[in-house]
């Protein structure tokens, strides 16, 4: 029994210092080696909304771990970008405490600007989805009322290529290499 405490301890450990690591290496805060890019680089805004999200308020419940709604709608928008290739979501959540990572989804065709309620459940064709802290594939439905929710939308210059069945730190890694434009909305606590 105390083994199978102590590395669920150290999954845990492992999953909070990835996340928190990679979400300061997303944001530009931070100039931790593994980001890959020059911190010099200008990385263009992304206007992310939502018919569902506000920022800065709660989470609406159905979208949560109450609900049964799945993902919420996005809508993102920038200038147009030449060498846009591929669009990737990063949904994760922070607390003074605890932080994780509930949602990731790559190589979204970069003409698309918008997914619908669920679109975890249905997915844009050749998009892929990371097992996320939880250990679970697609959307991880927030459950802490107390945490602040990031939909993050990142333009990407190439698409990821990863070896099959990679890990979170991986995906995130190829996503921090190619960003070249991001946008976030907020959501803070579940209603």
């Amino acid at each position: 029994m105390g083994l199978c405490t102590t590395a669920s301890r150290v999954r845990r450990a492992a999953a909070i210092v990835t996340a928190v690591g990679v979400a300061f290496a997303l944001s530009g805060c931070g100039s931790l080696g593994f980001i890959g890019r020059s911190q010099a680089k200008d990385i263009a805004e992304i206007n992310v909304t939502s018919p569902e999200l506000r920022e800065g308020k709660p989470l609406p419940s159905e979208y949560s771990c109450k609900g049964d709604q799945g993902s919420p709608p996005l809508r993102w928008s920038s200038q147009p970008l030449s060498e846009a290739r591929s669009i990737a979501i990063v949904v994760d959540s922070h607390t003074g405490s605890d932080s994780a990572v509930h949602w990731v989804i790559y190589n979204i065709p970069a003409t698309t600007t918008e997914l619908g309620p669920n679109a975890a459940a249905d997915p844009p064709e050749g998009s892929g989805q990371a097992k996320v802290t939880s250990g679970r594939e697609g959307y991880e439905p927030p459950c802490d009322t107390k945490a602040s929710y990031r939909f993050t939308v990142y333009t990407l210059d190439d698409r990821v290529e990863l070896d099959e069945g990679p890990e979170l730190p991986q995906i995130l890694k190829e996503i921090a290499n190619k960003t070249i434009a991001r946008g976030r909305l907020t959501a803070v606590g579940i209603e």
